[in-house]
């Protein structure tokens, strides 16, 4: 059965997730992520904790409590010009010493194979628990887990643990990986191939993504998107990045894109729906 139909949906349904990740980066992203959901085609979010604009992040929450949300559960930092002084663990960092690089920071996103060569699974646990327990402490309720630059966690521990975590705390947990959506065979998570937008070209970015909806399979689809705006500080800490985070907002709030999920029929859904399934399978094991 496709997970579009243990969610109440038809056979022939074609459903779209459509989550904005980085939430809590910055600033601007976090400006472009809730215009993105509230005036856009986006359904939901992924708060990054360790990041400079979290704070920030949850106090638009609290403002905004109809806005789905997940946790961007956050290991490394792709953003190498905050790597020191603007990202770090939630957690002590005496305590979790093996997500630590040389120099006592998360390790750069392009250091992943190292991090998850030397990562013990405890640490990993310690600072994922820390980084759910900052955003329930405020009184948020999010939706789901997954994770910034891994699939999947990155290791067949990380995912297993993080799973058992969302059992705990009665959440979602997003999976794509052949292997992760064997193991939670019975949950919903995606029918069909997920969408990363970086890895999308820019050019003609818009038009990629209109084919991409009138192409959308039957069953439940997930696009990662990574909405921002275009400032300074955008430019000085991504000076490529933010084009794609731009072209992304854009397109999200085009109305050439509310109009084709109309005109195609798409339904766009959030992970509450997602979490209940979760949660009552949680409640059968």
């Amino acid at each position: 059965m496709l997970s579009s139909e243990l969610l109440g949906f038809p056979a022939d349904a074609r459903v779209l997730l459509v989550n904005c990740d980085d939430f809590g980066m910055r600033r601007g992203v976090n400006a472009a992520v809730v215009e993105a959901i509230e005036r856009g085609i986006a359904s939901s979010c992924s708060l990054m904790v360790p990041c400079p604009g979290a704070g920030e992040a949850m106090r638009l929450l609290r403002e905004r409590p109809e806005i789905p949300f997940g946790v961007h559960l956050t290991l490394v930092c792709d953003v190498e010009r905050q790597r020191r002084g603007g990202w770090g663990p939630v957690s002590p960092k005496e305590g979790v010493g093996s997500l630590l690089d040389e120099s006592g920071e998360l390790y750069a996103a392009s250091r992943c194979s190292e991090l998850m060569e030397r990562a013990r699974i405890e640490d990993v646990e310690v600072e994922f628990r820390a980084q759910i327990d900052a955003v329930v402490g405020r009184g948020l309720e999010p939706t789901h887990l997954d994770w910034h630059c891994l699939a999947d966690g990155g290791r067949d521990d990380i995912f297993e643990s993080t799973v058992a975590l969302a059992a705990e705390y009665g959440l979602a947990v997003r999976v794509w990986g052949e292997s992760g959506r064997r193991k939670v065979r019975g949950l919903p998570v995606v029918d069909n191939d997920f969408l990363d937008s970086f890895s999308l070209p820019l050019d003609r970015k818009a038009d990629r993504y209109a084919r991409l909806l009138r192409e959308l399979p039957v069953g439940l689809s997930e696009w990662a998107v990574h909405p921002g705006l275009e400032d300074e500080e955008a430019r000085a800490v991504e000076p490529e990045g933010w084009r794609v985070r731009l072209s992304d907002h854009e397109f999200l709030v085009s109305d050439e894109a509310r109009e084709l999920l109309k005109e195609e029929g798409i339904f766009v859904v959030d992970y509450r729906g997602v979490r209940e399934k979760w949660r009552a399978g949680a409640r059968r094991g």
